[in-house]
């Protein structure tokens, strides 16, 4: 028996209709980047494993998919020295020996080390936009798939809060585009990293972090719960709650937070480093309010970014309208180029979840109706004659910008009106022996029934009658 095809869970085939749409996902983030001054790179879909562990904390390096190394990737393997003594196999370990390349997580750290390598060629402040897909071995579900398209846009070589502020510009530029109403939510993991000193515990920031990053997904008594799974204190709790659940406008929070660093917290203790990122997020507010942006814009002191490498501010946003996770994120990175034997090389991105972009944008009916439709005109084929008086005009026509096709057979008109119903095609010309003894072209409009007949060479007459 033929064995039935099938793809990898978290993977999905996309048909003619389904890449319109992302096209015009694609195209439309491309043309706010571009006007931005951002350029396109694209880096290889696998990297060196060494690049990409150790970037994403103990939870990402986990999701890293790894591929085995060519040819008889175990022999010479001496399985024995990789045996625990419960008696299992530390497979960490046996799959650094077994595994040299590793599919990219995310496209930041590839652009980190292409700037590192490429460092010498690149013009500083260095603006970047990249769209490609990247991998997770993540349990797939709704709005989460094991590969998945971002739309990245960096700029690194500058550590001014203006290329913060450029960032929430082009997010909101490119959801007022889409039709889609956002909630923009920026926090600083300086403060975070103040909240885990002010707390009691400043060695702890990546636990602390890891935790509260989960808060909209299990809520604030599981996140708790894991704190104190990882070793928090009630007292410490106790100072991180609060902060977890403060309302009000950006100015009032950070007021309130201001006295926390300042050590008007329970424990006391003062915090340079919380203060220095309050001071980050009220000028990013200032340069916010002073541009206008149109999308809401809010503080979220719960805001983590799960990430390791970011250092300052880090982005989210939300749909309002649609029920599914964050659909674009992103934050400042101080130290990542470091890594790779650049220090000094400030950097700050974010990144569009093409995926996730495309349900909301389908949920919500927000495609413009042309998106889906290739072809504008489809050319009924009344013989081979008839065809042959076509083709001038349909090459004309496609000079000017029209998509058109003449249909391949010459078949039952029914036949043919069915093609073009299922391709959503609005127009079709049926032009035979008559027209063709008058010179002329008959079109006809499918979705209002309007027909009209044209000279052959009154391109400019089809064209308006098709706009």
């Amino acid at each position: 028996m033929a064995q039935k095809p099938s793809i990898p869970k978290g993977t999905r085939d996309f048909g003619p209709a389904e890449m319109a749409g992302r096209n015009y996902i694609f195209d439309t983030v491309k043309s706010v980047f571009r006007t931005y001054g951002y350029m396109p790179i694209e880096t290889p879909s696998m990297e060196n494993l060494g690049t990409l562990l150790g970037k994403y904390g103990d939870e990402g390096d986990k999701l890293l998919f790894r591929i085995l190394n060519s040819g008889d990737a175990f022999s010479g393997v001496d399985f024995d020295s990789y045996m625990l003594e419960d008696g299992k196999c530390n497979s960490k370990a046996l799959s650094l020996k077994v595994c040299e390349k590793g599919l990219r997580y995310d496209l930041t750290v590839p652009f980190a080390r292409f700037v590192v390598q490429h460092q010498n060629e690149l013009s500083f402040p260095f603006k970047r936009y990249q769209i490609q897909p990247v991998w997770r071995a993540d349990r797939p579900q709704k709005g989460r798939y094991r590969e998945f398209y971002q739309c990245d846009a960096d700029v690194i070589g500058s550590g001014s809060l203006l290329n913060e502020l450029e960032l929430v510009q082009i997010v909101d530029r490119v959801f007022t585009l889409f039709g889609i109403n956002v909630l923009i939510k920026i926090n600083n993991r300086k403060v975070l990293a103040g909240l885990a000193e002010i707390s009691g515990f400043p060695d702890q920031v990546t636990d602390i972090t890891v935790a509260i990053d989960k808060i909209d997904k299990i809520g604030l008594e599981a996140v708790e719960a894991e704190m104190r799974e990882r070793g928090l204190t009630e007292a410490a709790i106790s100072v991180i709650e609060p902060v977890l659940t403060l309302k009000g406008g950006y100015a009032e929070k950070i007021s309130v937070m201001r006295g926390l660093m300042e050590g008007k917290s329970a424990s006391g203790i003062v915090s340079e480093t919380g203060l220095k990122g309050l001071d980050e997020l009220d000028e990013l507010f200032g340069l916010i309010d002073a541009a206008g942006i149109s999308q809401e814009v809010e503080i979220d002191l719960s805001l983590a970014r799960g990430l390791n490498y970011y250092t300052g501010a880090i982005f989210e946003v939300k749909a309002k309208d649609f029920e599914i996770g964050s659909i674009c994120g992103g934050g400042r990175y101080d130290n990542l180029t470091g890594i790779f034997g650049l220090p000094g090389m400030s950097g700050v991105g974010i990144s569009f979840g093409a995926d996730r972009i495309y349900d909301v944008l389908k949920g919500l009916d927000k495609f413009p109706e042309d998106v889906t439709t290739a072809t504008r005109i489809l050319f009924a084929n009344m013989g081979a004659d008839e065809v042959k008086y076509l083709l001038p005009l349909v090459c004309k026509l496609r000079e000017s910008g029209v998509s058109c096709e003449i249909f391949p057979d010459s078949a039952k008109l029914k036949k043919q009106f069915d093609y073009a119903d299922r391709k959503a095609i609005p127009f079709i010309s049926i032009t035979g022996g008559d027209e063709v003894s008058k010179d002329q072209v008959n079109l006809k409009n499918l979705s209002t029934g309007e027909q009209k007949s044209f000279a052959k060479d009154d391109i400019g007459g089809i064209l308006k009658f098709i706009r």
